[in-house]
């Protein structure tokens, strides 16, 4: 810190520092729990978003887990798999399931420390007969999904609905879209449900996938970042699932966006899809891992910037945007985010007199623009073999076409 020895008036610009990050893998949770922080008059305080770091917090906080819900459930089973920060909203079971869902989603809408979202207790809902039919799930579904983007810097992951068969769920994207005319880019489904120790007896111990999918994205991000696909990573303290997918029942549900859950002799029990809700209209935000990182870098972006509102809209501001942009860019180019050999081909700012004319200025905007080159998962791994006179000739692995 600098030190002064003249009084006076000293001015000091600070930068955020490029290398400074901002969290990622953080879930909020809506759910029902058995207590919730208390006002003054000993009233509940329904919709208070509650930050916990350990698994233990959450009876410190909520109370004994409900033994015939999914939300304790989830939480759980997000720790265990990974995760290590997340927020959970309880919501009020006196009122109407549209109204207390509402609400939760609207307190967690101020709150920029999170980059997902889950409601397991939607299932909960539909099981009590709260919701009584399937196009009541999907209303509530696609009401975090629109949430999701309608702020576009979070991704909600939504579980398959509970005994679905394989044709049942392969229609559930497309039906979550059209509750609200979405685009499906900022969620993603899970399938299919999965049995752990002590779960609930009503349902033979299986409980929606979110949490542990929750936490599989925690990991991979701590471990690697957003820009990993969270896919072929096992599913800690799971026993089972509820349905064994084939090679060919996935080939009909993967390109739907329907992202499943498989069991591999010797390897586990892990997440092998990681596809977004999104339509083929909108194929570029196909991959989860891709619409992550821009939604990240958005969220980056957000916060870096702010401390350029109301500076003079000039060339120095614009060298300004653009430099500690390109450094924040490089950063992801350097941890293998972007693809391309060099910086300039991975991506691009371009903040100046051309993307800032007179009129812009004159409206007090200042426009930059950005191009990223993100990274696509290998999906599909081909190796080919080839027999010939010569004996067996080996090639690959490579991505196809």
């Amino acid at each position: 810190m600098q030190t002064y020895k003249t009084p006076g008036v000293y001015v000091e610009e600070k930068f955020l520092p490029p290398g400074v990050e901002l969290p990622t893998g953080v879930p909020a949770f809506l759910g029902y729990t058995a207590e919730c922080p208390r006002d003054d008059e000993d009233e509940k305080k329904f919709y208070i978003p509650q930050l916990i770091t350990l698994w233990p917090q959450f009876e410190e906080y909520f109370g004994k887990p409900l033994s015939d819900n999914y939300l304790s459930y989830a939480v759980r089973s997000f720790f265990e798999t990974g995760g290590t920060l997340c927020y959970v909203v309880p919501l009020d079971d006196a009122i109407a399931p549209t109204e207390t869902l509402s609400k939760g989603l609207d307190a967690l809408a101020p709150l920029d420390t999170i980059d997902l979202l889950c409601a397991p207790d939607i299932m909960w809902l539909f099981q009590q007969g709260e919701l009584p039919s399937e196009n009541d799930v999907l209303k509530l579904q696609a009401a975090v999904l629109k949430h999701c983007e309608t702020l576009d810097d979070r991704l909600t992951i939504l579980d398959s609905i509970p005994s679905a068969t394989e044709a049942e769920v392969k229609d559930q994207p497309e039906k979550i879209r059209l509750q609200e005319g979405l685009t499906g880019t900022n969620g993603a489904l899970y399938y299919p449900w999965v049995r752990v120790p002590d779960g609930p007896a009503a349902t033979s111990g299986f409980i929606p996938p979110c949490g542990h999918v929750a936490g599989v994205y925690a990991r991979s991000d701590q471990r690697v970042g957003v820009h990993k696909a969270p896919a072929n990573e096992v599913l800690e303290g799971v026993l089972d699932l509820e349905v064994n997918l084939t090679d060919a029942q996935q080939g009909e549900l993967n390109p739907m966006g329907v992202n499943c859950l498989r069991a591999f002799p010797g390897r586990g029990i892990r997440v092998w899809g990681a596809r977004t809700l999104a339509a083929e209209d909108n194929a570029e935000w196909k991959y989860v891992n891709v619409r992550r990182l821009f939604l990240t870098a958005g969220r980056w972006i957000e916060r870096a910037m702010a401390s350029v509102v109301f500076e003079s809209n000039d060339h120095k501001l614009w060298a300004r945007i653009v430099r500690e942009l390109t450094a924040y860019f490089n950063g992801l180019f350097q941890k293998g985010a972007l693809k391309g050999r060099t910086a300039q081909e991975a991506f691009y700012v371009k903040c100046d007199a051309e993307t800032n004319p007179r009129e812009v200025r004159e409206e007090g905007m200042v426009i930059t623009e950005i191009g990223l080159a993100p990274t696509s998962p290998n999906e599909f791994v081909v190796v080919r073999i080839i027999h010939g006179a010569g004996g067996v000739t080996i090639t690959g692995p490579m991505r196809p076409g």
